[in-house]
């Protein structure tokens, strides 16, 4: 299912008499971080194991993060992202729905990331990028 743009919907509810009712008319909700996952693997058609296996992930954690039994770091989430070939958009929308930052371009760090993303870097390539920087690489907890 294709999303509106947040700014067509910026427009909607701006001229919306209710915002009670355009939420509802719009299902707006908050997102929780396992239907988000849900959803991407569903659209991208991709499977739960090798997500997490291409994420780097123990099983069992991965298991539980995507069950809702987990809330993972951000440092636990740019990996998955990675791992489902996410787009900018798609991996902000990930961020926000674990209640971690989203990627910001005024961030040295999340610049690199946000242009590996739009090349389509994998996720040791984008940990190859920023080494090269300086940066920390992605998964390293601070």
């Amino acid at each position: 299912m294709k999303e509106p743009l947040t700014d067509e919907l910026l427009e909607e509810l701006r001229e919306s008499p209710d915002p009670v009712k355009f939420a509802n008319k719009n299902k707006i909700t908050h997102r929780s971080l396992p239907d988000y996952l849900q959803q991407l693997l569903d659209e991208k058609g991709l499977s739960r194991p090798k997500v997490i296996a291409e994420a780097g992930l123990n099983a069992t954690y991965g298991y539980e993060v995507f069950t809702g039994k987990k809330r993972p770091s951000r440092e636990k989430v740019l990996p998955i992202i990675f791992a489902m070939g996410c787009t900018l958009q798609e991996a902000n929308r990930m961020l926000q729905a674990a209640g971690v930052n989203e990627l910001y371009v005024k961030d040295r760090r999340d610049a690199i990331i946000i242009f590996c993303l739009d090349h389509g870097y994998t996720l040791m390539k984008t940990n190859e990028e920023l080494f090269r920087f300086g940066e920390s690489i992605i998964g390293q907890e601070a």
